[in-house]
């Protein structure tokens, strides 16, 4: 494996072969301008301000790096999902009664309804990718949004406003329809879809959960699939989309537990987008044997292998062969390395320092740089 020099091993487009999820560490100086503006300390204009100053310095350190797209960190953010999600039209943020529950730990309470009709208008995140792409340079700007499953997945609906379940999910697709052809339109080439869904109708524990809440799994799986899939039709060709797929990230933390085998089908045969960036540091993801699902010989499938959770290096020797273990089930040159998520899915953030998290992505950018020769 590490001797192969075919050119086909080298990539110009999305994803990479050295790639990140998106998140990272927010910076204290971040924090503590976030927690003066939440109390009136200082104007929306200086938190911006201080946001802009962060992201150009974690974009310069992914460049020195060596990664060839680089992300905001998310750093305006303080969820993943929950920030994009209540500026959609029709959509309102509320407090919650409980946060979400991890394994030995509960996020802060947050809530999203939908209460009107969905739509995609002015959305803030826009004038979030044209920062981006000012300091990207020419790396490639990686804009990071939920997929269009997490709204019904995390939103509770408002009586009488969709009492039509299709149209709920023709709307959910137009809305990201738009989404898109937004942010081509500013520029995005590189988007993509954070998907925690999938990882839960893989866990039976999971699955259990939802038929108690009355819903069937096997429905979801082809509801979300649909949707996406009208979702992302008709993009332009020189734009790229991956989903992300991981089994939740908090504080280094976890909620579900259980291989692909119950959506490889769908996921790897049924959805048209250009990759996945799939989870896979520990054994509760399962072994490479769902992959089998990937017949598009243009999918690129992204290795988490390498944790965002804890701050050790892994050994090189052992990804190198998981790697070629993978690559039985999918040729090399459609194979690529990442950590298994980012690094702060809230601004909480993992359990680690920023130099670590700077160390673990350089240790994906020097692995892969030995694998794909």
């Amino acid at each position: 494996m590490a001797g192969q020099t075919n050119e086909a091993l080298r990539r110009t487009v999305p994803p990479f072969r050295a790639d990140q999820v998106g998140s990272l560490l927010r910076p204290q100086r971040v924090k503590e301008a976030r927690q003066q503006r939440a109390e009136g300390k200082i104007s929306v204009e200086e938190l911006r301000s201080i946001e802009n100053l962060e992201i150009a310095r974690v974009v310069r350190k992914q460049q020195e790096i060596g990664l060839t797209a680089v992300t905001d960190g998310e750093m305006r953010r303080s969820w993943w999902h929950f920030d994009f999600l209540q500026d959609l039209d029709g959509v309102e943020e509320y407090e919650g009664d409980s946060g979400i529950q991890f394994h030995q730990m509960t996020t802060k309470s947050k809530a999203i309804k939908v209460a009107g009709k969905l739509g995609f208008g002015q959305h803030p995140m826009l004038e979030h990718f044209r920062y981006l792409q000012s300091v990207a340079g020419a790396h490639t700007a990686k804009m990071t949004i939920p997929s269009p499953s997490m709204l019904h997945f995390r939103a509770t609906i408002e009586e009488g406003v969709y009492p039509d379940r299709d149209e709920f999910f023709h709307d959910l697709a137009s809305s990201y329809k738009k989404a898109i052809a937004a942010f081509y339109e500013v520029g995005c080439r590189y988007l993509q879809l954070d998907d925690t869904s999938w990882a839960y109708l893989c866990s039976e524990e999971q699955r259990a959960k939802l038929r108690e809440k009355g819903l069937d799994p096997e429905e979801l799986k082809d509801l979300y699939a649909r949707t996406i899939n009208e979702a992302v039709a008709g993009r332009p060709d020189d734009m790229k989309i991956t989903m992300h797929i991981c089994r939740g990230n908090f504080r280094s933390t976890w909620i579900a537990s259980g291989g692909y085998e119950p959506v490889a089908e769908t996921l790897f045969g049924g959805l048209n987008i250009d990759g996945f960036f799939l989870e896979y540091d520990s054994d509760r993801a399962g072994d490479f044997r769902p992959l089998r699902f990937v017949q598009n010989p243009n999918l690129q499938i992204v290795l988490g292998l390498i944790t965002s959770k804890f701050p050790d290096l892994e050994n090189k020797d052992e990804i190198k062969r998981r790697i070629d273990e993978a690559s039985r089930m999918v040729p090399l040159n459609q194979l690529c390395l990442s950590p298994q998520c980012g690094f702060a899915s809230t601004e909480e953030g993992n359990l680690l320092t920023e130099d670590e998290q700077w160390a673990k992505l350089r240790h994906v950018v020097e692995i892969a740089e030995e694998v794909w020769k």
